[in-house]
């Protein structure tokens, strides 16, 4: 068996995070989208890749620009059993956790709003994701001004209180 390594950058528009990962069955994953981002204020577009049947790409949502850039993301990424999903009005750790309970989640590679490249292993069989780069390499250490910074985001974003 030889791989091939792509890196495919996922693209999305401006101010959206990007969830990348991978599940064990998909249907199910759909139907969960709306329940696990429940809020009004939140838009979103989901698609999922399946890896057996008709293996389509299988989407929900309700922005219907978040919805084609996911279904294009996945077409571009054809990996089988991985989905992707873009928000927009929200911030990943709001949503993290119930996605992260969902029954049929076996892997979140990635919650970010930072530049992001899938790293795909590619067999006679299929493709399939191997990792993630997220954002860019660090410049240095954070001095006393960047902790401050840091923990006043943090509380703004209500990530902490």
């Amino acid at each position: 068996m030889r791989l091939l390594y792509i890196v495919r950058q996922t693209a999305k528009p401006s101010e959206t995070t990007v969830f990348t990962s991978v599940i064990s069955s998909g249907p199910l994953t759909i139907e969960a989208g709306p329940s696990v981002i429940s809020s009004p204020n939140v838009k979103f577009g989901l698609a999922f890749s399946e890896a057996s049947g008709e293996c389509l790409v299988r989407v929900e949502g309700n922005d219907d620009q978040l919805i084609k850039k996911a279904a294009d993301n996945s077409i571009n990424l054809s990996c089988g059993h991985s989905f992707i999903i873009l928000i927009r009005g929200a911030y990943p750790i709001n949503i993290l956790t119930q996605l992260k309970i969902v029954p049929e989640v076996c892997t979140i590679y990635a919650a970010t709003a930072n530049p992001l490249e899938v790293i795909i292993a590619e067999t006679k069989q299929g493709r399939g994701i191997l990792g993630v780069i997220d954002g860019q390499t660090p410049l240095g250490i954070e001095d006393e001004k960047g902790v401050k910074w840091r923990k006043e985001i943090l509380r703004k974003l209500k990530y902490k209180t």
